[in-house]
């Protein structure tokens, strides 16, 4: 075989004969372009077995053999109604089990008539109020045959509570249900933001959530503890592996404290990846974290071997897409569906191809859903178990992670464990200094990122449908079922069961769980539950932090990134002070990583920057600008809220009379609103794959005579 493959390519085989592999750096971990038995030689993972612990090639001993992953799709918009609709197509067409997205007014706590959440309502997830909404959002779908995901975690009382009530009174028993409530707080104060009370009472509230699910849920996953935020926010592979299993340590000596055995609660801990580009990195990804768990429980004594199990749902990432040629999505997607049905997911949800630009419609979420289809009964992945196992590069690199990820889980015990590390901000600043470093690396052309930064199409784009949610005719018919449900329920107990949580609150006696089911009975609403923890709990304001240097040291082989330093240097030189930016998020979405990266990139690149607070309202945000004298406001959008907020903002700057502030929208924004966008104020949009020197220049360029 060798000499015939030698006499069709010599020079090939002989370009690689008694040559060294070359090394080269991905995500932070040193690779090599070649790996032979020797990198596997001094490994101690390889005499492992699928459904034995340390189960890193898998939890169970035939995985996907009897029973291949559970498909799922992440998805919930505008109302109830609607939602259910598509969920119901959805499993009608092959889906397995449904993943629930909640608006942002909901994962914050606000019923959809607070003030504060006007552009919110039902615009990156279905709209959530009280029972009747729950009710009618698994309307014919019997939850004790479904597996139900939910993602949630601020509100995660009242959420779970109404999911329980409404499987109630359509005639399941607790014990019958099954799925997984995401209750993963702590990454909520390291990336996504989504929270609503402090550190201290949300673990109280977890340990609750462990206490009474482990005596009446059996079935169902009282957390999935969450990685996908941190990669998503640009965290490397290894560093959301590390924060995700140190959280996991958090979480488990919060139920041991409660009062729990380990084997109580452990069986029933999930948790999720987010899978991204990097293939093989993903897929031994997946192999470290089963390893590294089983042996960190070693330390609780456990006497059911489930609890050393991790099991986990994986969710393709959404910023790996572009609105850049859209279709080129299809195949990203599939590529990193494979990688985590490589590394032995148990479920799944993959992203489809116009996520970049708005919510999925059904035509690209059925595309999304038939690729997790192929894979199970086309490419012949599902009749091995861990088909990669054996693999010298694989087995290198999943001991490579575990190595890697250990020296941050350390670090994180050494501060006291992740409560004490987030409080700290460390592991907020590995994973924007890594972001800051990825972003520099795309914009000098380092990384490619076909069709945004290399292989660029001159053909014209095809047109496909975009869903475009009414979001004030949402809030307006959520509104007027919240008065209905206000008028019709009975005071008195709606009272006393609110005094019962004020009091549980307070006094950090009773289960919080428990009660707020009893509210849900009673017809209490999902703001009034929260409003009512708030009294005693207060909402936690996160400390604005920025870092500085990482995009410069990173972005040397941008060709436009001295340019843009030369013009802030000229600006300076001509208004007597550097360009100053605010770059804010309004409303209540908290996924700020393209906020953050803008604030480093553009502070590398000499401006004066400023980082509003998040959940601002549009007056907040003027007021702010104003009076910190900015020349620039630059808008950060990906919660589909930019056509109800943008206008709103440009109104409050005239009304403080500073018109002459130049309006800059950068995120997911479709380019069928970009007109509305430029005839509202906006005097710059920015989509998804910016340059952000680039887009530097373009502003400063514009404002100097």
């Amino acid at each position: 075989m060798r000499q015939k493959i030698q006499n069709q390519h010599p020079d090939f085989i002989h370009s690689f004969e008694g040559k060294q592999p070359y090394f080269f750096e991905k995500d932070g971990l040193e690779m090599k372009s070649s790996y032979t038995s020797k990198d596997t030689q001094d490994s101690n993972i390889l005499n492992t077995q699928a459904g034995i612990a340390p189960y890193l090639r898998g939890p169970y001993s035939t995985m996907y053999v009897q029973k291949p992953w559970t498909i799922r799709q992440y998805a919930g918009f505008s109302t109830a109604e609607e939602s259910n609709a598509f969920y119901r197509r959805n499993l009608a067409a092959g889906q397995k089990g449904l993943s629930v997205a909640f608006d942002l007014a909901t994962h914050r706590g606000y019923d959809s008539d607070h003030p504060r959440v006007v552009g919110d309502v039902g615009k990156a997830g279905v709209a959530i109020d009280s029972v009747e909404d729950m009710e009618i959002l698994f309307h014919e779908i019997p939850l004790d045959e479904i597996s139900v995901s939910m993602t949630m975690n601020g509100a995660v009382l009242p959420i779970l509570s109404f999911y329980i009530v409404a499987a109630e009174e359509q005639g399941v028993s607790q014990e019958k249900l099954s799925g997984t409530i995401q209750n993963d707080i702590l990454k909520e104060f390291m990336v996504r933001n989504t929270y609503i009370y402090p550190p201290a009472p949300s673990m109280k509230i977890i340990a609750d959530i462990f206490e009474y699910s482990s005596k009446n849920i059996p079935k169902f996953n009282s957390i999935s503890i969450s990685g996908y935020h941190m990669q998503e926010a640009g965290a490397t592979p290894v560093l959301e592996m590390a924060y995700t299993l140190a959280d996991g340590l958090e979480y488990v000596r919060t139920g041991i404290k409660a009062g729990m055995s380990i084997d109580d609660f452990a069986p029933r801990l999930s948790f999720f990846w987010a899978i991204g580009m990097n293939h093989f990195m993903e897929i031994a990804k997946m192999r470290a974290a089963r390893y590294i768990w089983a042996h960190l429980l070693t330390q609780f004594n456990p006497q059911n071997p489930k609890s050393l199990a991790l099991r986990t749902h994986s969710q393709t990432s959404g910023w790996s897409l572009t609105e850049q040629e859209p279709f080129n999505n299809i195949t990203r997607t599939a590529i990193e569906a494979l990688s985590s049905a490589l590394g032995g997911t148990q479920s799944l949800h993959t992203n489809a191809l116009d996520e970049a630009i708005a919510l999925p419609t059904d035509y690209s979420a059925k595309i999304a859903r038939n690729t997790q289809i192929i894979l199970q009964h086309e490419s012949g992945i599902c009749d091995v178990v861990d088909p990669m196992g054996g693999s010298n590069l694989i087995e290198s690199l999943t001991q490579q992670m575990i190595d890697e990820a250990m020296k941050y889980i350390d670090e994180v015990e050494q501060e006291g464990g992740m409560t004490k590390a987030i409080e700290a901000g460390i592991p907020k600043m590995r994973i924007e200094e890594a972001a800051a470093k990825k972003q520099a690396k795309i914009d000098s052309g380092e990384e490619f990122i076909i069709g945004v930064n290399s292989f660029k199409s001159h053909l014209k784009q095809p047109e496909f449908d975009i869903l475009d949610i009414d979001n004030s005719e949402v809030r307006r018919k959520q509104i007027v079922r919240l008065e209905k449900i206000k008028s019709e329920r009975n005071a008195e107990a709606t009272a006393e069961i609110l005094n019962q949580l004020r009091k549980a609150a307070e006094t950090g006696s009773g289960n919080l769980l428990e009660i707020c089911i009893e509210a849900a009975r009673r017809r209490v609403t999902l703001g009034e539950m929260s409003d009512t923890m708030e009294e005693s709990f207060g909402r936690y304001k996160a400390n604005i932090r920025t870092i500085q240097g990482v995009y410069a040291m990173n972005a040397n082989k941008n060709e436009y990134f001295e340019k843009a330093v030369a013009l802030t240097q000229k600006f300076d030189e001509s208004e007597g002070r550097r360009p100053r930016i605010m770059v804010a998020k309004m409303g209540q979405d908290g996924h700020d990583r393209g906020a953050k990266v803008v604030a480093t990139a553009f502070a590398d690149m000499g401006f004066d920057v400023d980082v509003a607070p998040l959940f601002q309202t549009p007056e907040e945000v003027a007021k702010q600008a104003v009076e910190n004298d900015v020349h620039i406001l630059g808008i950060s959008s990906l919660a589909a809220g930019h056509k109800t907020l943008v206008p709103q903002v440009v109104k409050e700057l005239k009304k403080l009379g500073a018109e002459d502030i130049s309006i800059v929208v950068g995120g997911v924004i479709p380019q069928q609103d970009y007109d509305f966008l430029y005839q509202n104020g906006a005097d710059f949009i920015f989509g998804p794959g910016t340059n952000l020197p680039k887009s530097a220049c373009e502003i400063l360029e514009k404002m100097m005579p």
